[in-house]
């Protein structure tokens, strides 16, 4: 619920001082108080740029015009490195008076959207990162228990919409080399709520596959539905993907319930 403020235009002396103070707070202030407190929460990034619209009658009336967020080479949850990420916020509610001392503080939660590329190289690393807590399987071959290792994982980005991954398995009895391998077609499920995969081609070695490259999948949803995102008062709720080769382009809807501190 927002804060209702009533400002006088009286000419009483305690009202005097406070629109002399909105008048010197300008955008770069408001800019410099919100780089400082997402830099914090956005740390390890190559870099970022924050730019929030107002002016001094606007933020009288506790109204941000917008900010946006426009960060390259982010890393989130899981060593996930997004490319690029761009957060927009429109109209954006904050108590005035806790704008005066340099704390950007929401009056009410605040809706936008946002744009997240990925490369394939980046999806990769985390799904290597993934083998190391499903790397080793024991699996029947002809009547034999056999164990297998998972050595590595590949992720392609095809121009046909699809994502293949890749890997290869190594037979620890035979130390037999395999390949695996499974081609998925990502899309947004009907309910609008982020990216289902109902489309599995399972195809070097199908049986391997199916028990070696499934967790590995698992890893490959959670990364398309963003959640290797999580920022302090931030969220991200896929509503429409692009996938040509060698990367993914998310569009999402962007929600801020309060403002980073510093």
């Amino acid at each position: 619920m927002g804060l209702l403020f009533n400002f006088s235009y009286s000419h009483t002396p305690q009202f005097k001082p406070m629109f002399f103070k909105f008048d010197d707070l300008g955008e770069k202030t408001i800019n410099k108080i919100a780089e400082v407190a997402l830099s914090t929460k956005l740390d390890k990034r190559d870099k970022l740029v924050v730019k929030v619209k107002t002016d001094p009658n606007l933020l009288a009336k506790g109204t941000l015009e917008s900010l946006v967020i426009d960060c390259q080479g982010l890393m989130v949850e899981n060593a996930l490195r997004m490319e690029s990420i761009n957060i927009t916020l429109n109209t954006i509610a904050v108590s005035p008076f806790k704008a005066l001392t340099g704390n950007i503080q929401l009056t009410q939660p605040s809706r936008g959207k946002a744009c997240v590329l990925l490369t394939e190289k980046d999806i990769t690393r985390v799904l290597d990162r993934a083998i190391l807590r499903n790397r080793q399987h024991e699996i029947v071959i002809d009547e034999k228990v056999i164990k297998v290792r998972l050595q590595q994982v590949n992720c392609n980005l095809l121009d046909t919409g699809k994502i293949l991954i890749e890997g290869t398995v190594k037979l620890k009895d035979t130390e037999d080399i395999k390949q695996v391998s499974l081609e998925i077609k990502p899309k947004i499920c009907q309910a609008g709520n982020g990216v289902i995969v109902d489309d599995i081609e399972y195809l070097e070695e199908p049986h391997l596959s199916s028990i070696l490259l499934n967790p590995i999948l698992e890893e490959a949803k959670s990364i398309l539905n963003l959640k290797n995102f999580k920022v302090d008062g931030f969220s991200l709720k896929v509503k429409e993907f692009n996938i040509k080769k060698g990367a993914l382009q998310l569009q999402a809807e962007a929600g801020m319930t309060h403002f980073p501190t510093a």
